[in-house]
Protein backbone atom coordinates (compact mmCIF):
# COMPACT_ATOMS: atom_id res chain seq x y z
CA UNK A 1 0.00 0.00 0.00
CA UNK A 2 1.16 3.69 -0.38
CA UNK A 3 2.71 5.49 2.85
CA UNK A 4 0.24 8.10 3.22
CA UNK A 5 -0.43 8.67 7.38
CA UNK A 6 -1.03 10.93 9.74
CA UNK A 7 1.95 13.78 10.36
CA UNK A 8 3.60 13.81 13.86
CA UNK A 9 6.04 15.98 15.55
CA UNK A 10 8.53 12.69 15.02
CA UNK A 11 8.13 13.69 11.29
CA UNK A 12 8.84 17.30 11.68
CA UNK A 13 12.61 18.65 12.23
CA UNK A 14 11.98 19.06 15.81
CA UNK A 15 15.64 17.36 17.00
CA UNK A 16 17.31 20.90 16.95
CA UNK A 17 14.06 22.61 18.46
CA UNK A 18 14.66 19.90 21.74
CA UNK A 19 18.24 20.71 22.13
CA UNK A 20 17.52 24.07 22.94
CA UNK A 21 17.30 26.12 26.05
CA UNK A 22 14.83 28.86 26.60
CA UNK A 23 15.36 32.04 26.36
CA UNK A 24 16.24 33.73 29.79
CA UNK A 25 14.83 36.50 31.41
CA UNK A 26 18.27 38.39 31.10
CA UNK A 27 18.16 37.89 27.65
CA UNK A 28 14.67 38.42 27.18
CA UNK A 29 15.39 42.12 28.75
CA UNK A 30 18.41 42.46 26.84
CA UNK A 31 16.05 42.17 23.58
CA UNK A 32 13.31 44.59 25.25
CA UNK A 33 11.34 42.04 27.11
CA UNK A 34 8.85 43.49 29.91
CA UNK A 35 9.57 46.86 28.21
CA UNK A 36 6.18 46.58 26.38
CA UNK A 37 4.52 46.06 29.89
CA UNK A 38 6.28 49.09 31.26
CA UNK A 39 4.90 51.37 29.02
CA UNK A 40 1.24 49.66 29.37
CA UNK A 41 1.54 50.78 33.11
CA UNK A 42 3.21 54.13 32.77
CA UNK A 43 1.38 55.48 29.72
CA UNK A 44 -1.19 53.76 27.78
CA UNK A 45 -3.62 52.17 30.69
CA UNK A 46 -5.90 48.70 29.75
CA UNK A 47 -7.68 50.98 27.70
CA UNK A 48 -4.63 52.31 25.30
CA UNK A 49 -3.80 48.75 25.48
CA UNK A 50 -6.94 47.57 23.26
CA UNK A 51 -6.82 50.05 21.37
CA UNK A 52 -3.13 49.49 20.05
CA UNK A 53 -4.14 45.98 19.27
CA UNK A 54 -7.01 47.11 17.47
CA UNK A 55 -4.98 49.25 15.41
CA UNK A 56 -2.42 46.73 14.67
CA UNK A 57 -5.42 44.34 12.81
CA UNK A 58 -3.60 41.27 14.54
CA UNK A 59 -6.06 38.07 14.18
CA UNK A 60 -6.22 35.35 15.97
CA UNK A 61 -3.47 32.46 14.58
CA UNK A 62 -5.77 29.87 16.43
CA UNK A 63 -8.02 28.94 13.45
CA UNK A 64 -10.63 31.19 12.73
CA UNK A 65 -8.89 34.82 12.42
CA UNK A 66 -11.22 36.54 14.27
CA UNK A 67 -9.82 40.48 14.66
CA UNK A 68 -8.20 40.32 18.44
CA UNK A 69 -9.25 43.53 20.08
CA UNK A 70 -12.48 41.99 19.77
CA UNK A 71 -12.78 39.55 22.00
CA UNK A 72 -11.22 41.56 24.56
CA UNK A 73 -13.92 44.58 23.94
CA UNK A 74 -16.89 42.31 23.82
CA UNK A 75 -15.40 41.12 27.79
CA UNK A 76 -14.76 44.94 28.21
CA UNK A 77 -18.05 45.76 27.35
CA UNK A 78 -19.73 43.50 30.17
CA UNK A 79 -20.94 44.50 33.55
CA UNK A 80 -19.54 42.37 35.27
CA UNK A 81 -16.27 42.92 36.96
CA UNK A 82 -15.13 39.84 37.58
CA UNK A 83 -13.15 38.58 34.31
CA UNK A 84 -10.79 35.72 33.03
CA UNK A 85 -8.23 35.08 30.52
CA UNK A 86 -7.43 31.92 29.34
CA UNK A 87 -3.88 31.55 26.56
CA UNK A 88 -4.22 28.42 24.48
CA UNK A 89 -1.66 26.49 23.71
CA UNK A 90 -3.21 23.05 23.50
CA UNK A 91 -2.84 22.31 19.76
CA UNK A 92 -3.10 18.65 18.94
CA UNK A 93 -4.30 19.03 15.22
CA UNK A 94 -2.61 16.79 12.92
CA UNK A 95 0.59 18.87 12.08
CA UNK A 96 0.43 21.70 14.33
CA UNK A 97 3.63 22.65 16.21
CA UNK A 98 3.86 25.85 16.58
CA UNK A 99 3.05 26.82 20.30
CA UNK A 100 5.66 24.24 21.35
CA UNK A 101 8.33 26.19 19.64
CA UNK A 102 7.08 29.15 21.43
CA UNK A 103 6.24 27.49 24.70
CA UNK A 104 10.09 26.31 24.50
CA UNK A 105 12.21 28.95 22.81
CA UNK A 106 10.62 32.05 24.57
CA UNK A 107 8.32 31.45 27.35
CA UNK A 108 8.57 35.28 28.67
CA UNK A 109 7.25 36.39 25.42
CA UNK A 110 4.58 34.58 26.19
CA UNK A 111 3.86 35.48 29.77
CA UNK A 112 4.18 38.78 29.39
CA UNK A 113 1.20 38.84 26.22
CA UNK A 114 -0.63 36.94 28.59
CA UNK A 115 -0.19 39.90 31.71
CA UNK A 116 -0.41 42.72 28.81
CA UNK A 117 -4.07 40.91 27.70
CA UNK A 118 -5.18 40.09 31.25
CA UNK A 119 -4.42 44.28 32.11
CA UNK A 120 -6.38 45.07 28.99
CA UNK A 121 -9.32 43.51 29.82
CA UNK A 122 -9.07 43.76 33.52
CA UNK A 123 -9.00 39.75 34.38
CA UNK A 124 -7.95 38.97 37.72
CA UNK A 125 -7.02 35.67 37.15
CA UNK A 126 -5.23 34.29 33.62
CA UNK A 127 -4.57 30.45 32.75
CA UNK A 128 -1.73 29.11 30.00
CA UNK A 129 -3.64 26.31 29.17
CA UNK A 130 -0.73 23.58 27.90
CA UNK A 131 -0.21 20.48 26.02
CA UNK A 132 -0.21 17.62 28.65
CA UNK A 133 2.25 15.97 26.35
CA UNK A 134 4.93 19.11 26.50
CA UNK A 135 6.23 17.92 29.72
CA UNK A 136 9.09 20.06 29.04
CA UNK A 137 7.84 22.74 27.73
CA UNK A 138 5.98 22.49 31.10
CA UNK A 139 8.65 22.79 33.37
CA UNK A 140 9.86 25.65 31.42
CA UNK A 141 7.01 27.71 31.53
CA UNK A 142 6.76 27.00 35.74
CA UNK A 143 10.28 28.57 35.64
CA UNK A 144 9.52 31.25 33.90
CA UNK A 145 6.79 31.99 35.59
CA UNK A 146 8.25 32.02 38.98
CA UNK A 147 11.37 34.16 37.69
CA UNK A 148 8.86 37.01 36.25
CA UNK A 149 6.98 37.34 39.59
CA UNK A 150 9.71 37.15 41.66
CA UNK A 151 10.85 40.41 39.31
CA UNK A 152 7.44 41.78 40.21
CA UNK A 153 5.88 41.61 36.99
CA UNK A 154 2.74 39.67 38.47
CA UNK A 155 1.07 38.90 41.12
CA UNK A 156 -0.92 40.18 43.91
CA UNK A 157 0.64 43.41 44.83
CA UNK A 158 -1.54 46.52 46.18
CA UNK A 159 1.30 49.05 45.38
CA UNK A 160 0.39 48.38 41.68
CA UNK A 161 -2.81 47.12 41.33
CA UNK A 162 -3.19 46.95 37.54
CA UNK A 163 -0.52 44.22 37.81
CA UNK A 164 -2.32 41.97 40.41
CA UNK A 165 -3.01 39.28 38.26
CA UNK A 166 -2.32 35.43 39.19
CA UNK A 167 -1.35 33.84 36.69
CA UNK A 168 -1.48 29.64 36.50
CA UNK A 169 -0.67 27.20 34.27
CA UNK A 170 -3.03 24.16 33.45
CA UNK A 171 -2.14 20.99 31.34
CA UNK A 172 -4.63 20.25 28.78
CA UNK A 173 -5.40 16.00 28.55
CA UNK A 174 -3.89 16.44 24.78
CA UNK A 175 -6.79 15.30 22.94
CA UNK A 176 -8.38 17.84 20.19
CA UNK A 177 -11.11 18.33 21.44
CA UNK A 178 -9.67 19.51 24.79
CA UNK A 179 -8.74 22.47 23.06
CA UNK A 180 -11.59 23.95 21.49
CA UNK A 181 -12.51 27.05 23.63
CA UNK A 182 -15.06 25.75 25.98
CA UNK A 183 -14.00 22.35 26.36
CA UNK A 184 -10.86 24.20 27.56
CA UNK A 185 -12.94 26.29 29.97
CA UNK A 186 -14.61 22.77 31.13
CA UNK A 187 -11.14 20.85 31.87
CA UNK A 188 -9.78 24.27 33.69
CA UNK A 189 -12.81 23.84 36.05
CA UNK A 190 -11.85 20.46 36.86
CA UNK A 191 -14.56 18.94 34.47
CA UNK A 192 -14.49 16.15 31.65
CA UNK A 193 -12.93 17.49 28.01
CA UNK A 194 -16.19 18.16 26.60
CA UNK A 195 -17.19 21.53 24.24
CA UNK A 196 -20.28 23.67 25.64
CA UNK A 197 -23.39 24.72 24.01
CA UNK A 198 -23.10 27.79 21.87
CA UNK A 199 -25.52 29.60 22.41
CA UNK A 200 -25.97 30.13 25.32
CA UNK A 201 -22.18 29.94 26.29
CA UNK A 202 -20.12 32.36 24.84
CA UNK A 203 -16.93 32.59 26.74
CA UNK A 204 -16.89 36.44 26.73
CA UNK A 205 -20.78 36.90 28.45
CA UNK A 206 -20.67 33.13 30.30
CA UNK A 207 -16.99 31.87 30.23
CA UNK A 208 -15.10 31.00 32.87
CA UNK A 209 -16.81 29.66 36.22
CA UNK A 210 -19.53 31.91 34.56
CA UNK A 211 -17.69 35.11 34.14
CA UNK A 212 -16.37 36.89 31.20
CA UNK A 213 -13.42 35.73 29.99
CA UNK A 214 -10.74 35.69 27.02
CA UNK A 215 -9.80 32.73 25.31
CA UNK A 216 -6.76 33.95 22.56
CA UNK A 217 -4.28 31.01 20.98
CA UNK A 218 -0.45 31.29 22.10
CA UNK A 219 0.72 32.64 19.34
CA UNK A 220 -1.58 35.75 19.16
CA UNK A 221 -0.58 36.88 22.54
CA UNK A 222 3.06 36.09 21.87
CA UNK A 223 2.67 38.83 18.89
CA UNK A 224 1.37 41.82 21.72
CA UNK A 225 4.19 42.16 23.87
CA UNK A 226 6.15 43.22 20.26
CA UNK A 227 2.96 45.63 19.15
CA UNK A 228 2.88 47.35 22.59
CA UNK A 229 6.62 47.81 22.51
CA UNK A 230 7.31 48.84 19.05
CA UNK A 231 3.84 50.68 18.02
CA UNK A 232 1.21 49.39 15.59
CA UNK A 233 3.27 50.71 12.34
CA UNK A 234 5.81 48.25 12.54
CA UNK A 235 3.39 45.18 13.21
CA UNK A 236 1.11 46.83 10.15
CA UNK A 237 4.18 46.95 7.82
CA UNK A 238 4.22 43.27 7.36
CA UNK A 239 1.94 41.18 6.09
CA UNK A 240 -1.36 42.71 4.22
CA UNK A 241 -3.37 45.18 4.94
CA UNK A 242 -6.32 42.74 5.56
CA UNK A 243 -4.05 40.07 7.54
CA UNK A 244 -1.01 41.85 9.03
CA UNK A 245 1.84 40.56 10.62
CA UNK A 246 3.65 37.28 10.04
CA UNK A 247 2.65 33.50 11.08
CA UNK A 248 4.16 30.59 12.13
CA UNK A 249 3.50 27.54 9.76
CA UNK A 250 4.16 24.55 10.18
CA UNK A 251 5.48 22.71 6.80
CA UNK A 252 4.72 18.91 6.93
CA UNK A 253 4.38 16.10 4.13
CA UNK A 254 6.27 15.18 0.85
CA UNK A 255 8.74 18.09 1.32
CA UNK A 256 12.43 17.73 1.48
CA UNK A 257 12.69 20.28 4.81
CA UNK A 258 9.51 19.55 7.15
CA UNK A 259 9.59 22.31 10.26
CA UNK A 260 8.44 25.37 11.49
CA UNK A 261 8.75 29.14 9.50
CA UNK A 262 7.81 32.36 10.08
CA UNK A 263 6.99 34.33 7.24
CA UNK A 264 4.84 37.24 6.58
CA UNK A 265 1.42 36.66 6.14
CA UNK A 266 0.16 37.06 1.85
CA UNK A 267 3.44 35.15 1.49
CA UNK A 268 2.84 32.70 -1.79
CA UNK A 269 2.38 29.30 -0.48
CA UNK A 270 5.09 28.42 -3.64
CA UNK A 271 7.44 30.21 -1.30
CA UNK A 272 7.31 28.47 1.64
CA UNK A 273 7.11 24.85 -0.12
CA UNK A 274 10.51 25.44 -2.49
CA UNK A 275 12.29 28.09 -0.52
CA UNK A 276 11.87 26.93 2.80
CA UNK A 277 10.43 23.56 2.48
CA UNK A 278 13.11 22.41 -0.21
CA UNK A 279 10.91 21.58 -2.83
CA UNK A 280 8.84 18.01 -2.98
CA UNK A 281 10.29 15.00 -1.65
CA UNK A 282 12.17 12.86 -4.53
CA UNK A 283 11.50 15.47 -7.57
CA UNK A 284 7.75 14.31 -7.03
CA UNK A 285 5.48 16.76 -8.37
CA UNK A 286 3.19 18.83 -6.02
CA UNK A 287 -0.74 17.16 -6.01
CA UNK A 288 -2.63 18.58 -3.10
CA UNK A 289 -2.08 20.58 -0.40
CA UNK A 290 -4.25 21.14 2.82
CA UNK A 291 -2.94 24.90 3.90
CA UNK A 292 -4.27 25.13 7.45
CA UNK A 293 -4.39 21.59 9.00
CA UNK A 294 -7.71 19.34 8.08
CA UNK A 295 -10.24 20.86 9.40
CA UNK A 296 -9.58 23.38 6.41
CA UNK A 297 -10.50 21.90 2.52
CA UNK A 298 -7.46 20.44 0.64
CA UNK A 299 -6.66 22.49 -2.41
CA UNK A 300 -5.06 21.04 -5.62
CA UNK A 301 -1.85 21.64 -7.13
CA UNK A 302 -2.59 24.72 -9.64
CA UNK A 303 -3.73 26.37 -6.56
CA UNK A 304 -0.37 26.40 -5.01
CA UNK A 305 0.59 30.52 -5.72
CA UNK A 306 -2.22 31.13 -3.53
CA UNK A 307 -1.08 33.44 -0.86
CA UNK A 308 -1.44 32.77 2.40
CA UNK A 309 -3.76 34.83 4.49
CA UNK A 310 -6.93 34.87 6.18
CA UNK A 311 -9.10 36.03 3.31
CA UNK A 312 -7.35 35.27 -0.05
CA UNK A 313 -7.22 31.84 1.21
CA UNK A 314 -11.23 31.93 2.47
CA UNK A 315 -11.73 33.00 -1.27
CA UNK A 316 -9.96 30.18 -2.45
CA UNK A 317 -12.64 28.01 -0.60
CA UNK A 318 -10.30 27.18 2.21
CA UNK A 319 -8.99 28.96 5.33
CA UNK A 320 -5.55 29.60 6.76
CA UNK A 321 -6.37 27.71 10.04
CA UNK A 322 -3.75 27.23 12.04
CA UNK A 323 -1.04 27.28 9.60
CA UNK A 324 -0.48 24.19 9.66
CA UNK A 325 0.60 23.53 5.55
CA UNK A 326 0.52 19.71 4.69
CA UNK A 327 2.13 18.56 1.49
CA UNK A 328 1.42 15.85 -0.93
CA UNK A 329 3.19 14.37 -3.64
CA UNK A 330 1.46 12.73 -7.35
CA UNK A 331 2.11 9.38 -5.77
CA UNK A 332 -0.22 10.18 -2.67
CA UNK A 333 -3.97 8.34 -2.69
CA UNK A 334 -6.24 11.16 -1.82
CA UNK A 335 -8.91 8.24 -0.52
CA UNK A 336 -6.33 6.75 1.86
CA UNK A 337 -5.43 10.27 3.00
CA UNK A 338 -9.56 11.15 3.18
CA UNK A 339 -9.28 8.06 5.74
CA UNK A 340 -6.65 8.77 7.87
CA UNK A 341 -8.53 12.00 8.95
CA UNK A 342 -11.70 10.81 9.50
CA UNK A 343 -10.29 8.19 11.45
CA UNK A 344 -8.29 10.87 13.42
CA UNK A 345 -11.66 12.90 14.12
CA UNK A 346 -13.51 9.92 14.86
CA UNK A 347 -10.95 8.75 17.55
CA UNK A 348 -11.21 12.11 19.21
CA UNK A 349 -14.95 12.88 19.03
CA UNK A 350 -15.58 12.99 22.72
CA UNK A 351 -19.31 10.90 22.53
CA UNK A 352 -21.14 13.82 23.92
CA UNK A 353 -22.86 14.10 19.92
CA UNK A 354 -24.40 11.05 18.36
CA UNK A 355 -23.83 12.33 15.14
CA UNK A 356 -20.14 12.74 15.72
CA UNK A 357 -18.90 9.46 17.39
CA UNK A 358 -21.49 7.57 14.83
CA UNK A 359 -20.74 9.42 11.59
CA UNK A 360 -17.19 9.78 11.46
CA UNK A 361 -16.97 5.86 12.19
CA UNK A 362 -19.24 5.77 9.28
CA UNK A 363 -17.57 7.94 6.85
CA UNK A 364 -14.68 6.02 7.63
CA UNK A 365 -16.02 3.04 6.60
CA UNK A 366 -17.41 3.80 3.70
CA UNK A 367 -14.15 5.31 2.55
CA UNK A 368 -12.78 1.98 3.37
CA UNK A 369 -14.59 0.02 1.31
CA UNK A 370 -13.74 2.52 -1.79
CA UNK A 371 -9.99 2.29 -1.15
CA UNK A 372 -9.96 -1.16 -0.69
CA UNK A 373 -11.34 -1.55 -4.61
CA UNK A 374 -14.24 -3.46 -2.87
CA UNK A 375 -17.12 -0.45 -3.50
CA UNK A 376 -19.45 0.85 -6.03
CA UNK A 377 -21.19 3.52 -7.12
CA UNK A 378 -23.14 3.10 -4.07
CA UNK A 379 -20.83 4.02 -2.06
CA UNK A 380 -19.23 6.87 -4.11
CA UNK A 381 -22.58 8.75 -4.02
CA UNK A 382 -22.86 7.79 -0.14
CA UNK A 383 -19.58 9.83 0.58
CA UNK A 384 -21.52 13.01 -0.22
CA UNK A 385 -24.68 12.24 1.22
CA UNK A 386 -22.95 11.71 4.88
CA UNK A 387 -20.85 14.79 4.71
CA UNK A 388 -24.37 16.73 3.96
CA UNK A 389 -25.52 14.92 6.71
CA UNK A 390 -23.37 15.25 9.27
CA UNK A 391 -21.93 18.56 8.81
CA UNK A 392 -22.67 21.31 11.58
CA UNK A 393 -24.28 18.78 13.38
CA UNK A 394 -22.30 18.61 16.76
CA UNK A 395 -21.66 20.88 19.85
CA UNK A 396 -17.87 21.94 18.05
CA UNK A 397 -16.26 22.15 14.89
CA UNK A 398 -14.72 18.29 15.02
CA UNK A 399 -18.09 17.05 12.83
CA UNK A 400 -17.95 20.13 10.66
CA UNK A 401 -14.33 19.67 10.06
CA UNK A 402 -14.09 15.88 9.58
CA UNK A 403 -16.97 16.83 6.76
CA UNK A 404 -15.25 19.61 4.95
CA UNK A 405 -11.78 17.57 4.84
CA UNK A 406 -13.99 15.11 2.99
CA UNK A 407 -16.17 17.02 0.92
CA UNK A 408 -13.09 18.85 -0.56
CA UNK A 409 -10.89 15.78 -1.33
CA UNK A 410 -14.22 14.22 -3.39
CA UNK A 411 -15.12 17.68 -4.78
CA UNK A 412 -11.43 18.16 -6.14
CA UNK A 413 -10.06 14.15 -6.88
CA UNK A 414 -14.01 12.74 -7.86
CA UNK A 415 -11.97 10.62 -10.52
CA UNK A 416 -9.76 8.90 -7.72
CA UNK A 417 -13.06 7.51 -5.76
CA UNK A 418 -14.25 5.94 -9.38
CA UNK A 419 -10.83 4.76 -9.93
CA UNK A 420 -10.89 2.61 -7.38
CA UNK A 421 -14.24 1.04 -8.45
CA UNK A 422 -12.96 1.27 -11.53
CA UNK A 423 -10.11 -1.34 -11.26
CA UNK A 424 -11.09 -3.05 -8.10
CA UNK A 425 -8.10 -1.58 -5.96
CA UNK A 426 -6.00 1.53 -4.80
CA UNK A 427 -4.23 2.22 -7.85
CA UNK A 428 -1.49 4.21 -5.92
CA UNK A 429 -0.90 0.50 -3.95
CA UNK A 430 2.56 -1.25 -4.69
CA UNK A 431 1.53 -4.25 -6.39
CA UNK A 432 4.34 -7.15 -5.46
Amino acid sequence: MNSWRILTDHDVSLEDLLKVEPLSYKAYLQKGGYAGLNKAIETLGPSGVLEAVKSSGLRGRGGAGFPTWKKWDFVVQQKETERYLCCNAAEDEPGTFKDRFLLRTNPHQLIEGVILAAYAIGASEAYIYINGRYEQEIQFMEEALQESKAQGHWGKMPSSPGLGVSLKICPSPGTYVAGEETALLEVIEGKVAKPRQKPPYYPAMHGLFGKPTVVNNAESISNIPGIVREGTERFRSIGTNSSPGTMIFTLTGDVNRPGLYELPLGTPLRTLIEDCGGGIKDGAVLKAFFPGGPSTSILPANQVDVPLDFDTLKEAGSGLGTGAVIVMAEEACMIRAAIEYTRFFARESCGQCPPCELGTVHLAEILEKIESGSGSEKEIDQVMQVCTMIKGRGQCFLLTGAAIAVESIFHHFREEFEQHVNIGRCPFAIQH
